[in-house]
């Protein structure tokens, strides 16, 4: 398994080694050796796992979670085309502001590794895209927020071609990273590192 940090610092991408033959295909998403590796700690306890399936044109995110307690995820796309896009939130962090995005599919079967205190999205590239989670907090939605994914000082990479991705009603509403820093509601880098220390101890 190939592993690559991210520009979001403690984001990971990970690709794993595929196996197919006459029958179909194996592979192993998330492995643990590999992941220590890259990382320099185990995977989190896992609490829950998630799956979404989306519309061509679906962008989900800016998505993130109170911190604390905050969570962190490892993500997959085992059916369509997504571009995964993580985004550091984090108040103070060395990468505040930066994102980076993985193509996630069921090729080459990349993964995402999302610390605890960024934002996360993505951008369903076809009909019938299946995302998968594993997270290490379950989903409680009073601590979850959400950020605009048209943010223009952010940029994301959202198909020039599309003239009105789809969105729920909750991320069209959503502040830009500058209106939810300014309203104090953004994560803060030391809230969430001392969050993720707890998960691996």
């Amino acid at each position: 398994m190939k592993a690559r940090e991210l520009a979001v610092e403690g984001a990971y991408e990970f690709v794993p080694q595929v196996f197919p033959d006459e029958r179909g295909l194996f592979v192993s998403p998330f492995q643990h050796a590999a992941f220590e590796a890259a990382v320099g700690h185990d995977l989190f306890p896992i609490r829950q796992t998630n799956h979404s399936r989306s519309r061509r044109g679906v962008v989900r995110g800016i998505h993130y979670t109170v911190t604390p307690p905050g969570t962190a995820k490892y993500v997959y796309c085992p059916q369509g085309r997504a571009l995964d896009v993580v985004v550091d939130i984090r108040v103070g962090s060395p990468t505040y502001g930066k994102w980076e995005s993985a193509l996630l599919d069921p090729d080459e079967f990349r993964c995402t590794y999302l610390p605890v205190g960024v934002g996360h999205a993505f951008i369903a590239l076809e009909d019938d895209t299946v995302m998968a989670y594993m997270l290490s907090e379950e989903y409680t939605p009073a601590n979850e927020l959400a950020l605009s994914p048209l943010d223009p000082d952010l940029g994301l990479p959202i198909p020039d071609a599309w003239e009105r991705p789809m969105l729920s009603e909750r991320d069209l509403a959503a502040p830009t990273l500058e209106e939810a820093r300014r309203a104090g509601l953004l994560p803060g880098y030391q809230a969430s590192r001392g969050v993720e220390r707890r998960l691996w101890s």
